[in-house]
């Protein structure tokens, strides 16, 4: 869908996401140092399928030995340059990412990056484009980051969909004793796991294991309204107004208030020093106006 521009757009430049701004995953930065050659031609095939000239590939600059090895490498590759960016979570975020190298800012939805002239890919998506037209190999792995403070060790495997999580967790040592709290993803925008023996999926790019004080929440209370979430939103929303009326099913203030404008990046639970769920509602809230808008949408299209 992403390379299949509407018609009256054009593409203009095609941004590579080598961010990752979540703390602890490291599969993106394993790939970009282990697979650079093939990474850059799977941008180059990237380029053509957009029809752009030029090609960025976006890294934070805490990854120094990725920025100089792709460095290096696309001295060989036409249009394709390395952007060393400030590390800030979430600039891993489409429309963060997209202001970081062309200062274009998208506008809300249902406006895309074509809105702007821009085609964002990640790093395995590259990955498996190359493997698609220049081996003919489907999509049926990906690498997969087992990370966790109490892990006997933390790993990058290369792993096919289908393979149970706790195959994975065994080869890292196993679960630590006490309180433990598996996500699907990082700390900030990663979403529980409750069976371990659910499989590898192609959006798992990494498990965290969190345990002690780290797995548990702190106790809930009354909002006090000082505002943190509101100057943490990197979109500019309110996280406690959109968290409540999720709360009481207000869907229509939700819409109002532009819930749908979240890229859910957990930056307004973080900072709350009341331990409210914000994003857990707002996640609720996002779903609920997105399917009522697609409903008023396909009964506008009878």
């Amino acid at each position: 869908v992403k390379l299949s521009i509407p018609d009256g757009k054009k593409a203009e430049i095609l941004i590579i996401n080598g961010v990752e701004c979540e703390p602890y995953l490291t599969s993106d930065y394993r790939t970009m140092l282990e697979r650079g050659e093939e990474l850059l031609v799977g941008v180059s095939i990237l380029m053509k399928a957009v029809s752009v000239a030029k090609a960025v590939v976006g890294v934070e600059n805490n990854k120094p030995d990725a920025i100089k090895h792709l460095a290096e490498l696309a001295k060989g590759y036409k249009g394709i340059e390395i952007k060393a960016l400030k590390t800030m979570y979430p600039q891993g975020g489409e429309k963060q990412l997209i202001a970081a190298v062309t200062g274009r800012q998208v506008p809300p939805p249902p406006a895309l990056p074509i809105s702007v002239g821009a085609v964002v890919c990640n790093i395995s998506s590259a990955i498996a484009i190359y493997e698609a037209v220049q081996k003919n190999k489907p999509l049926i792995e990906r690498v997969v980051t087992i990370t966790g403070k109490e892990l006997k060790s933390t790993h990058n495997f290369l792993t096919r969909f289908g393979t149970p999580l706790n195959i994975l967790l065994e080869r890292a040592g196993g679960l630590p004793e006490g309180n433990v709290k598996l996500l699907n993803g990082g700390p900030m925008m990663g979403r529980s796991i409750v069976e371990t023996s659910a499989p590898v999926i192609k959006g798992c790019s990494g498990i965290t294991v969190l345990s002690g004080a780290e797995a548990a929440r702190g106790k809930e209370i009354a909002c006090i309204k000082c505002g943190r979430c509101v100057e943490a939103c990197p979109m500019g929303l309110e996280p406690y107004l959109l968290s409540k009326v999720a709360r009481l099913q207000r869907w229509d203030i939700a819409e109002e208030h532009n819930t749908v404008d979240c890229i859910e990046c957990g930056c307004c639970s973080y900072s709350c020093p009341s331990n409210l769920p914000l994003l857990d509602y707002i996640r609720i809230g996002k779903q609920t106006v997105m399917t009522n808008i697609r409903a008023r949408a396909a009964a506008n299209k009878k």
